[in-house]
């Protein structure tokens, strides 16, 4: 019997899963709130951005092993396994992850399923949530039913989601008591023949497994950060310096690429919700340190508004600025707390006259702060600009020539954020370029003291 699929959820991580789970063979049903959605969705649409996907919408949406819903009965006579892959956004009042969408899922389900069903978390969530779901199942689930639950985080990047989803790295399931272990390895069983590491474990574990793996990398990339603070100051080369530590098989190379800091939707609100987290459980010193990570990754922002001003010579109102790059990575749409467009809005706030142009991103962009201009090119943007910035490492950005810019610029003046370009060879052809972990003679410069969110 072919398995029944449900996707509850059918944002990023959601639609990734129900289109990746139909290319594998299986039936899959979409469910989701938002019914503009998922008439875009049944259209082959998706509403953001990510190689790959957009086809693998349109083939399975066409083939009819992928369909959309906004019923929970018609998900819960419909399918045998619930994957629950809605978001846990930063709570409003506190750094806490909002579990109301998970909460409410689950409830949802319990209401309709009357037969057996294993119920899927993928979503990232504070550990002990399982365990409290679990306990919420037995006490509510409908009587004759017999409803497991399970955990299996994902570790999708963005970008690359749907080689994440179909060739992960590994597979990790926290189960309560073993059951659900066999129709999971059904599930899985096109990946694990591809030799793909499996974990079985605890359900607490398995929630840990995904925050404990962003805070590593929010880590990582913030003492990298931390080190390019050292060398503006004292001189030293950031990226030689890397690779050098990089050799250590221990460290490794990867993340170690100092710039304007991590945003996006997940490590941020991962690294706070887990501060918070085990502050509940009375360990508020165990990942304090996580603080100080968080806080060297938002003075990257602060240290290039400062650099900028300086470049301008102290005077921010009325100067011309080129931004390249508004998302927080790059082949992503997505501008959640990216620094990018944060820098953006912290130079229009000091009065710059601020052109932006990003593959990808300037519609997102637009909706969270339309008064910066938006144009199509890199050549539009730069128009007359006294300042170009290099915030978002695109390739069509890093494939730049120092003279694709030089006769439409006011000022041969660039602070590379990403420290992707060739700086001998833009400074051979008269460009003045920086970036992060350069020593630029700034003395005692003070960072910037105001910080303007960027979705002001």
């Amino acid at each position: 019997m072919t398995l029944r699929i449900s996707v509850i959820g059918t944002g990023y991580l959601g639609a990734t899963h129900a289109a990746c789970m139909a290319e594998l063979g299986y039936e899959v049903i979409g469910l989701d709130v938002d019914t503009a959605k998922l008439e875009a969705l049944a259209a082959g649409v998706l509403p953001f951005h990510e190689p790959g996907l957009p086809e693998l919408l349109r083939k399975h949406v066409a083939s009819g092993r992928l369909r959309f819903t906004d019923s929970y009965a018609e998900v819960a006579a419909g399918a045998d396994i619930h994957f629950i892959t809605v978001g846990t956004p930063q709570r409003a009042d506190s750094q806490s992850a909002d579990m109301s969408y998970v909460d409410g899922s689950v409830d949802s389900l319990l209401e309709h399923i009357t037969g057996e069903a294993l119920i899927v978390g993928k979503s990232t969530v504070p550990v002990g949530t399982a365990r409290r779901l679990s306990e919420k199942i037995a006490q509510s689930a409908k009587q004759g039913s017999d409803i497991a639950l399970a955990w299996n985080p994902e570790f999708l990047r963005e970008g690359f989601a749907v080689q994440d989803t179909l060739r992960p790295d590994r597979l990790v399931y926290g189960l309560q008591d073993g059951r659900g272990l066999e129709l999971l390895r059904k599930v899985y069983a096109p990946i694990l023949a591809l030799d793909t590491p499996e974990i079985a474990t605890d359900l607490e574990t398995a929630e840990l497994v995904k925050v404990a793996a962003n805070a590593f990398l929010a880590t990582k990339i913030s003492f990298i950060n931390a080190f390019a603070e050292v060398t503006e100051t004292v001189g030293g080369d950031i990226k030689v310096l890397a690779d050098a530590i990089g050799h250590d098989k221990r460290i490794g190379r990867r993340f170690l690429n100092a710039g304007v800091g991590f945003g996006g939707g997940c490590l941020p609100k991962d690294i706070r919700a887990l501060q918070a987290r085990v502050s509940e459980l009375g360990l508020s010193q165990t990942m304090g340190f996580l603080a100080e990570v968080d806080q060297i990754n938002l003075r990257r922002r602060d240290r290039v508004v400062s650099l900028a001003s300086h470049m301008l010579g102290n005077e921010l109102a009325g100067k011309q600025v080129c931004v390249l790059g508004v998302t927080f990575k790059p082949d992503s749409d997505d501008v959640r707390d990216s620094p990018a467009l944060d820098i953006a809005v912290r130079l229009y706030n000091e009065g710059a006259e601020v052109s932006v142009y990003d593959p990808e991103g300037n519609a997102n962009a637009a909706r969270r702060f339309p008064r910066l201009n938006y144009v199509d090119s890199c050549k539009e943007a730069a128009q007359k600009a006294d300042l170009t910035l290099v915030l978002t490492e695109w390739n069509e950005f890093r494939e730049m020539n120092p003279s694709d810019l030089a006769d439409v610029v006011a000022s041969k003046q660039l602070i590379d954020g990403r420290n992707v370009l060739d700086r001998p060879e833009w400074r051979k052809q008269g460009w003045t370029i920086t970036g992060p972990g350069e020593y630029f003679e700034l003395g005692n410069m003070a960072p910037a003291t105001t910080s303007i969110p960027a979705q002001a």
